[in-house]
């Protein structure tokens, strides 16, 4: 006795699943492998896009809608809700607040003392006593004579046509009523069991014949046929992204190997080192130089305000006059020596001449 569970044996496919499996798949084969390739090279496409394109550009409008936008439109909103408070405020005092007073002071009392009072006066002096009278009028007078014309127009109009519906129409109601309970309902079940017999000798036996004979086998066949062209389209899918993938991987061999490796040589071999020499031995003197050059031009400038500075002062003390003040003392360093200051200075081979200023002056 095998202990072991054995797996259900698949049912035998028939004669016209095989013949229809291999042609179908070859067929379908060869329609899926050129769109599947256009549709990876689609997908390479559009993933290169939003990587290089569409992400900056949403980065970019991001940083626009947080940076400019969004300042923007609170802002707007602020000066939106505080026109809004003042046209708001404008309105209540231009519309709500003086009808509001008119109402209240003017309307209320003018109405309470001029037409209400009259009023109460009128209902209680004239309408109250003439409502009165008529009441008593309509109980004594009116109640009765509505009473005798009622039981006259009861007898004369509504009896009659109550012994009619009593008397006459009642019986002939109850005649029509079992002539079609006894008579009318039986040949009408008969007709109805006659029309139903047609109808299914006539239409429904047809059509189950042919719903049973034709359509099943055909619709049995149709479905053999859309599940092996379904499985084919899942194989083909899959068997063309194979063919897709090792097309792209080749086609990306030759384009690393005919044009990456030859620029990365180039990059490596010529790019960097004239690059390295221009930056260093080109790019560092040229910087250098006209940081000089500008040290040089402020300098100069600086100098040049300093002497217009200068003249301005001393055009301006000689055409209005006042203290002269005093000169500022150039640098030590500065001062040219003169005859007699370099004649005592001994000339020792080798030791550099210092400068001729005695430490009196230097004080």
């Amino acid at each position: 006795m095998d202990l072991e569970k054995r797996e259900p044996s698949p049912s035998p496919e028939g004669c016209l699943t095989a013949a229809i499996r291999i042609p179908v798949r070859i067929v379908v084969l060869l329609v899926v492998v050129p769109v599947r390739m256009v549709w990876d090279a689609l997908v390479v496409c559009g993933r290169a896009l939003h990587r290089v394109l569409l992400r900056p550009a949403g980065r970019a409008l991001e940083w626009l809608y947080e940076t400019a936008l969004v300042p923007l439109g609170r802002g707007t909103a602020w000066i939106a809700a505080a026109l809004a408070m003042g046209v708001w405020w404008l309105a209540r005092a231009a519309f709500y607040w003086p009808w509001l007073g008119l109402w209240r002071y003017v309307i209320v009392p003018v109405v309470a003392h001029g037409v209400v009072a009259p009023l109460a006066w009128l209902y209680r002096a004239v309408l109250t006593p003439v409502g009165h009278g008529l009441a008593w009028v309509y109980a004594r007078l009116l109640t009765p004579l509505g009473h005798g014309v009622g039981w006259l127009l009861w007898a004369v109009l509504v009896r009659p046509w109550t012994a009619l519906y009593q008397w006459v129409l009642t019986p002939l109601g109850h005649g029509v009523i079992w002539l079609c309970a006894h008579v009318l309902a039986p040949a009408g079940r008969g007709l109805w069991a006659a029309v139903v017999w047609l109808i299914r000798a006539l239409v429904v036996a047809p059509a189950v014949f042919v719903y049973r004979r034709i359509l099943t086998p055909v619709g049995r066949a149709l479905a053999v046929v859309g599940r092996e062209i379904g499985d084919a389209f899942v194989v083909a899918w899959r068997v063309a992204g194979y063919v897709s993938r090792a097309v792209g991987r080749a086609l990306k061999w030759l384009a690393w190997n005919l044009l990456g490796r030859p620029a990365s040589w180039f990059y490596r071999t010529v790019c960097t080192p004239v690059g390295h020499f221009l930056r260093d031995q080109v790019w560092a003197p040229v910087r250098q130089a006209s940081v000089e050059a500008g040290r040089a031009v402020r300098g100069a400038l600086a100098s040049a305000r300093e002497t217009v500075r200068q003249a301005r002062r001393d055009a301006w003390r000689a055409l209005v006059g006042g203290p002269r003040e005093p000169r500022a003392v150039e640098p030590a360093s500065a001062r040219a020596r003169n005859l007699e200051e370099t004649q005592h200075i001994p000339t020792v081979p080798g030791v550099a001449p210092g400068p001729g200023i005695s430490l009196h002056k230097r004080a």
